[in-house]
C-alpha cells in the first residue's frame, strides 16, 4: 500500500504579530514575511502561541495562506 498524499514541506518561522481570528504573522528562516493560521488541533487543545515562539508551519496545497502546526 502507498500513500496518494505528497508529504508537506515543514517550514520553521517566529510568530512577529497577532491578528484577529487566530491569524499571525510569520518571519521564515529565510527573512520572508508570511500570513498563517492556526490548525484544528490546536485550537482544540487550546495551545496559546505568543509572539517570539518559534513554531512549524506546512505549506497549503492550493496556495494562500500557510498553517501553524506545531510550537516548539
Amino acid at each position: 500500500m502507498s500513500d496518494d498524499k505528497q508529504k508537506e514541506a515543514v517550514i520553521i518561522g517566529t510568530i512577529t504579530e497577532a491578528l484577529p481570528n487566530t491569524m499571525f504573522r510569520v518571519s521564515t528562516e529565510n527573512g520572508q514575511q508570511v500570513l498563517a493560521y492556526l490548525s484544528g488541533k490546536m485550537r482544540i487543545h487550546r495551545i496559546k502561541v505568543l509572539i517570539g515562539d518559534k513554531v512549524s508551519l506546512e505549506d497549503n496545497p492550493y496556495g494562500g495562506k500557510l498553517r501553524i502546526v506545531k510550537r516548539m
